[in-house]
């Protein structure tokens, strides 16, 4: 029988340790071709150094990353394939305005990732930038801004058109609405679940804030300490948790006032 060929995003035992404090001790999770899995816990539980080592920010001092079958986890070789691994999985920030070029407009900003990832000619950039800004639901008059220029979601909404213009196969985002406020994060939201539809990308959504999961995960992993206390189908998970942790977080949630997205 010809094996099954692995698709999606594979994380297995993943450790990182700083001096004597184990940020993160063996992490495994799957998350499939075009899904979207939610890793919560507060802050220090290990999530965001988990993610970084998913996109090579950090070096994990253990366990293994697949993705679609192709390891991970050694250090790229060469050039070639820092860029290969790059495409495969993009990162948002909750920041967009650290990450993005204060002096670069918005049109400049995705012209250089079109020539970089890309073999693309004048022409076809111009073409590819204004593609991606349709996608994210900006114009002209955006292409031509400066960052500074822009309003929190505009901004966000940039990252996004970054992260897609190398038709990544998962987009990590880091607490990538926290920063806005309510109106804004639901539109963005509905903005990934749209790109997501189209582009069959999978989502990696980092967040505290359990009150956003259920608009933008299929699964979800609660992270304590550096480690798995549950995991499973959000409905499952967040209506009926087993982990006291889970339970915690839960009655964190404000049940009056701000309900995002309720």
């Amino acid at each position: 029988m010809t094996p099954q060929k692995e698709e999606g995003l594979v994380v297995e035992g993943l450790r990182k340790r700083y001096g004597n404090h184990l940020a993160v001790d063996g992490v495994s999770f799957a998350l499939p071709a075009g899904g979207s899995l939610a890793v919560v816990g507060e802050s220090g539980s290990g999530k965001t150094t988990t993610v970084r080592m998913l996109v090579g920010l950090e070096r994990a001092d253990g366990g293994t990353v697949r993705l679609d079958g192709r390891d991970r986890s050694a250090r790229a070789r060469g050039r070639t394939e820092r860029l290969a691994r790059a495409r495969e999985i993009q990162m948002v920030f909750q920041d967009p305005y650290l990450s993005l070029d204060p002096r670069v407009t918005v049109s400049g900003c995705l012209d250089e990732v079109l020539r970089l990832h890309t073999g693309l000619d004048a022409a076809g950039r111009r073409a590819g930038v204004a593609d991606l800004l349709d996608r994210v639901g900006l114009g002209a008059r955006e292409a031509t801004a400066l960052p500074r220029g822009l309003s929190g979601g505009q901004r966000q909404r940039v990252a996004l058109a970054r992260a897609l213009a190398v038709e990544p196969r998962v987009l990590v985002l880091d607490e990538a609405v926290a920063a806005l406020d309510v109106s804004i994060q639901a539109q963005i939201l509905d903005l990934l679940r749209e790109i997501r539809r189209e582009a069959g990308i999978g989502y990696l959504f980092v967040t505290h804030d359990l009150a956003v999961v259920r608009h933008v995960a299929d699964d979800v992993l609660v992270l304590k300490s550096g480690t798995v206390v549950e995991s499973g189908p959000v409905d499952r998970v967040l209506d009926s948790p087993e982990h006291p942790y889970t339970r915690l977080l839960m009655d964190s949630v404000p049940r009056r006032g701000r309900l995002p997205l309720g």
